[in-house]
């Protein structure tokens, strides 16, 4: 098998619902547009990935993707993977961009299996719990009433994404924490909003209220900081998430008592080659590798592995109150059960919608 064809698409979305993040983040706008990595083979398999940014995933596919790619074997993916690797030496690709053409090849490689791509990774599951992940709200209340539309729909967990406030965010955690009593799994992510200081504090306030885990507190620049804030804490610290280079820098978070569950995904990981390796490196270390949130490749990975417990699903809105990803009435996830990851096009519509391609 051959590579044939590399194609790519910037498209538009509509996102009828605006959201938000804590204090000093831009509003959500990256999830108006979509890239589309498209792979083409002589055996009429195709890879496809997918991308948040639109006319980034056009123009490196064009200045470096295709070029790389015509010609070469699609199953020789850790070859690939390495290439790409080298390649960001000299053109330092944005993150998503690290393992964008690696999920399009493993999307052709489970074509070419026959089977859905959690049961060639192994298969731990086809079904993954899903959490709730907020976006920033305005109020206490806000936060409320969308956690009882959760709890409704079925989640059995929800984390909260807050004002980057660290007292206020606090008593947000405790306020939350008496609403919904004991038994939900309640999680928080610090949007690496503090500094170590505040860190510590907002952390002993999540041990008092019953946390499941704290996420990202602090830019993930400095493992120093995050092994003291570690030490400080009992509650689980999740990190590790938008740090570069993969499984060499989460190795160094594990080995230094950086974090308690480290994070892995498709999309900031280096594909599912790097988010297996992560996953497959931490498992020796008896840790979590936590995914991301995303669409079906990650949802493929969380089904694929066995030491991740949730998949997550980002929530806003208050009326109506929109999910990034549909959810069983039992709080899970199925994984799709076709050949491949689960992607589907209509590539007609697609060369139409496009307002940059290659």
């Amino acid at each position: 098998m051959r590579i044939v064809d590399v194609k790519a698409y910037a498209v538009k979305q509509k996102v009828d619902i605006p959201f938000k993040w804590r204090k000093g983040l831009p509003e959500g706008a990256h999830l108006n547009e979509m890239g589309i990595l498209r792979i083409i083979t002589d055996e009429g398999i195709e890879g496809i990935a997918v991308a948040q940014r639109g006319l980034m995933t056009v123009d490196y596919t064009e200045r470096r993707l295709k070029e790389m790619l015509i010609g070469k074997d699609p199953l020789l993916k850790e070859q690939l993977w390495h290439e790409i690797w080298e390649l960001d030496r000299a053109e330092e690709f944005q993150i998503y961009y690290m393992g964008l053409a690696d999920t399009a090849l493993w999307d052709i490689t489970a074509k070419k299996a026959g089977m859905p791509l959690y049961q060639l990774l192994g298969g731990s599951r086809n079904r993954v719990q899903a959490y709730a992940s907020t976006v920033t709200y305005n109020t206490t209340e806000e936060y409320f009433r969308v956690a009882d539309y959760c709890l409704e729909q079925g989640y059995k967990a929800i984390k909260l994404h807050a004002w980057g406030d660290v007292k206020a965010d606090a008593k947000l955690c405790a306020d939350l924490r008496k609403h919904v009593g004991d038994d939900v799994i309640l999680m928080y992510d610090g949007s690496a909003g503090f500094n170590l200081q505040e860190s510590i504090y907002l952390g002993k306030a999540l041990e008092q209220a019953g946390y499941h885990w704290y996420e990202e507190p602090m830019r993930e620049f400095s493992i120093w900081n995050y092994k003291k804030l570690c030490d400080e804490l009992t509650i689980p610290v999740l990190a590790a998430e938008t740090s570069d280079g993969c499984h060499y820098n989460a190795a160094d978070f594990i080995v230094h008592g950086a974090c308690d569950i480290i994070r892995t995904g498709t999309v900031l990981k280096g594909g599912i080659t790097g988010s297996l390796r992560i996953a497959h490196m931490a498992d020796s270390f008896g840790m979590k590798a936590e995914i991301h949130g995303g669409d079906q490749a990650n949802v493929q990975l969380a089904c694929g592995i066995n030491n991740n417990t949730f998949f997550e699903v980002l929530v806003w809105g208050t009326g109506p109150i929109g999910f990034g990803y549909p959810v069983e009435s039992d709080g899970f996830i199925t994984a799709p059960q076709g050949p491949g990851i689960g992607y589907s096009f209509d590539w007609e519509e697609i060369e139409r919608k496009a307002y940059a391609k290659i």
